[in-house]
């Protein structure tokens, strides 16, 4: 009896001294934390796989994670976390794509890049636009008009949206255009190392999107007037609307692959040159970041 009560207690002690050990660990993992913070991966968009998957092969450490149709292809570049989306084409994809990304993940800047078509005569295939602005050119009011009277989309007016939480058709206050700025530290970030890129000309300008394939040279001249376009694609408006509803950093980044008002014909590849600049971007503010 008094052998087995000694064995007891000595299990008693060990468990006692084992539950002591993991507490301190715990607590001194706990005091560790705050000059050990994970950093906050930065987020790349890409629409197509050959606007995604380029990027992503640059990448070490790939692990493959998916949520419904979106791919996220997380890794490290220069031993910071980067993330890789794939968003899918189109407004409502990349909205969607981009949220489960901010929520996931906590990113600490996204960068939606991809192709573009040229708004702008002076603009040529391979030549980048980093968006100073992104608008959401599907955002429209039209005129009033009955039975009969016929079509005048010229006389549509932009339609905002954010303006307040009432009707936007009834509300003449909403009828603007809403811009989102591009972060100006990725902005600084793309300008340190627009030198590199040497298959065109990289400015600032004005980021049009929306689920519309413009290829009426009229049309595309009337919103680079109305709205100062520079590009048209499909998805980065609605990035740009939910990284401001999260307060994270956004910059697009797109490259013309095409230039109706100019004859620029199509050139696939323009979509790995613009991921081979966007990846030097990266690089330069992952060094901002690390100092």
């Amino acid at each position: 009896m008094v052998n087995a009560k000694l064995k007891k207690y000595a299990f008693l002690a060990i468990l006692a001294v084992l539950f002591t050990s993991v507490l301190a660990g715990w607590n001194d993992s706990q005091k560790a934390a705050p000059g050990k913070e994970k950093a906050r991966p930065i987020i790349v968009q890409g629409p197509m796989p050959i606007e995604a998957e380029n990027f992503a092969k640059r990448l070490k450490n790939v692990k493959e994670e998916k949520s419904g149709d979106f791919v996220f292809y997380k890794g490290t570049l220069d031993k910071y976390p980067v993330i890789v989306v794939k968003t899918g084409k189109g407004m409502e994809n990349t909205a969607a794509a981009t949220a489960i990304a901010i929520e996931r993940y906590n990113p600490i800047a996204i960068i939606n890049q991809g192709t573009s078509g040229g708004h702008d005569p002076d603009l040529h295939v391979f030549d980048i636009v980093l968006g100073k602005r992104t608008v959401n050119l599907g955002s429209l009011k039209t005129a009033d008009k009955e039975a009969g009277q016929g079509i005048d989309p010229t006389a549509w007016k932009p339609m905002d949206l954010m303006a307040s939480e009432g009707s936007a058709g009834e509300d003449p206050n909403a009828e603007k255009a809403r811009y989102y700025e591009g972060d100006k530290e990725l902005l600084a970030a793309a300008h340190e190392v627009k030198d590199m890129y040497t298959k065109g000309k990289i400015v600032e300008g004005t980021i049009g999107s929306a689920d519309v394939w413009n290829n009426e040279v009229d049309r595309i001249e009337w919103f680079h007037s109305k709205f100062g376009t520079s590009v048209e694609e499909m998805e980065g408006a609605s990035a740009a609307q939910i990284a401001k509803s999260y307060d994270v950093p956004f910059l697009g980044i797109r490259i013309l692959s095409n230039n109706k008002v100019n004859g620029g014909k199509y050139n696939p590849n323009t979509a790995a040159a613009n991921q081979d600049y966007v990846y030097e971007v990266v690089k330069q503010y992952i060094s901002y970041k690390s100092k």
